[in-house]
């Protein structure tokens, strides 16, 4: 199969494509309300994104898609919402989609199995679905993400990479994987184990739920399970949760042990200056969100999208998806110039503040 290779691609941030369809918007996140330029019509999609906590949603791809939409379709109008964390909630979402009259309908499914008979609803009315970044169950149309399973490798790769010498099948590491209820959590867990089965000794494995205080929870439990002496390092599936198992290593007095991550978060590429995370992934948000405005304007103007989705993936309730898969790329201190800041994700500046200034020069970043 064909695979979609981004590398590094450019990634902007300048004011005027991120604001383009902001002018009417009226704009509430927390409730999920958000809408760009009104419902209804025969060129409506609508955008679903699955929280507010995870930064890249509402910084990144809601404005990329919203960009690249206006940019494929002039007269296309784009509706939002934000489920805020809430399964229960994203379902109104959706019915409240298919009330205004979408026609396309791009889900990014807070809980994939959750949104089946929701997903289900809008494709009896005629709706096009996209799943976005995350495989829904039911009947959708085409699937736009990563190679998630990839992710898992990069992440354990990373991890072994940066143990060394003390990567043995006796050093014992923690392992704190995503939500069960996001699909993508099960192919970073997949593709983890795959590097690191047998290289190490996964001493202590539980979920996070995608939430650096139940992740901070789980690694103070295999501290007191396995003893702060013993642990070598800690694979955590996201940033985020990263963040939480940090604060409590270094409330343990651990330090130096490698602790992995993936989104490629601003606190994430911090903390890999700073020396207190080891790893993250890149997954450049703009392509995926470019790609899922293709797929989506495609389906909407009723052309062919065999050319952009050239892979297939099977969903959890078995339906085999027309699916664009774009590839990770590995961060650690010594590229992120060469990725998160040549794609202008961040700048220099972005990550180097004043708590960071020192660690940046040591980094060769200033």
């Amino acid at each position: 199969m064909r695979r979609v290779v981004i590398g590094t691609a450019a990634v902007s941030l300048a004011l005027s494509v991120a604001a383009c369809g902001k002018a009417g918007d009226n704009k509430d996140s927390g409730s999920g309300s958000t809408t760009s330029g009104g419902g209804g019509g025969d060129k409506t999609i609508g955008l679903l994104l699955p929280d507010s906590v995870t930064a890249r949603y509402e910084k990144f791809d809601k404005p990329y898609f919203e960009a690249k939409t206006k940019e494929l379709c002039s007269d296309c109008k784009v509706e939002y919402a934000n489920a805020a964390g809430d399964a229960a909630k994203q379902a109104q979402q959706v019915s409240s989609m298919i009330t205004k009259g979408v026609k396309v309908l791009v889900i990014s499914a807070q809980d994939s199995a959750a949104i089946k008979s929701s997903i289900q609803s809008a494709v009896d009315k005629g709706i096009k679905v996209v799943a976005y970044d995350r495989l829904a169950q039911g009947p959708v149309s085409a699937y736009v993400s990563f190679d998630n399973v990839k992710v898992g490798e990069l992440q354990g790769q990373a991890l072994l990479d940066a143990l060394g010498s003390k990567a043995t099948p006796k050093s014992k590491i923690v392992m704190i994987n995503g939500d069960d209820a996001d699909p993508n959590a099960g192919q970073f867990k997949e593709g983890a184990h795959k590097a690191l089965n047998g290289k190490v000794d996964i001493a202590y494995e539980q979920s996070g739920l995608w939430k650096d205080t139940i992740a901070a929870q789980k690694m103070s439990a295999a501290i007191t399970q396995l003893g702060a002496k013993n642990i070598v390092g800690v694979y955590a599936a996201n940033d985020g949760m990263a963040g939480g198992i940090a604060n409590t290593l270094k409330g343990a007095g651990i330090s130096g042990i490698p602790l992995t991550g993936q989104d490629a978060e601003l606190a994430g590429i911090q903390r890999i200056v700073a020396g207190t995370q080891s790893s993250t992934v890149y997954k450049a948000f703009k392509p995926e969100a470019d790609a899922a405005a293709q797929l989506a304007v495609n389906l909407l103007e009723g052309k062919d999208i065999k050319s952009l989705a050239t892979e297939t993936q099977t969903s959890g309730s078995g339906d085999k998806v027309p699916s664009q898969l774009l590839t990770p790329v590995s961060v650690t201190k010594a590229n992120i110039k060469d990725t998160v800041v040549k794609d202008k994700l961040y700048t220099i500046q972005d990550i180097c503040t004043a708590d960071y200034a020192a660690a940046c020069k040591k980094a060769g970043l200033q």
